[in-house]
């Protein structure tokens, strides 16, 4: 198997207030955080234990892989209109 880049989506939950992501690019990648921030430290925890058990071995992975972590955020404003 070769993995040259991780894409993880994460939206916004605003029922819950948390940041979530997951990634097709590696089976079983959930994570939640309050900020970006915290996320990007949840998905970097989850992913090497993700590497192993999705039959990723250490010698035949690169050195790096990117990961992009893309945020997707939908909110709404008030306008005058009546």
């Amino acid at each position: 198997m070769s993995l040259q880049s991780i894409i993880v989506k994460a939206i916004w939950d605003a029922d819950a207030g948390v940041w979530v992501a997951t990634s097709d690019d590696l089976p079983g990648l959930v994570a939640e955080a309050d900020t970006t921030e915290n996320l990007e430290k949840q998905v970097h925890a989850v992913i090497e234990d993700l590497l192993d058990l999705n039959g990723y071995p250490e010698g035949e992975l690169p050195a790096e892989i990117p990961l992009h972590i893309v945020h997707h955020q939908t909110s709404k404003i008030r306008t005058r209109a009546t």
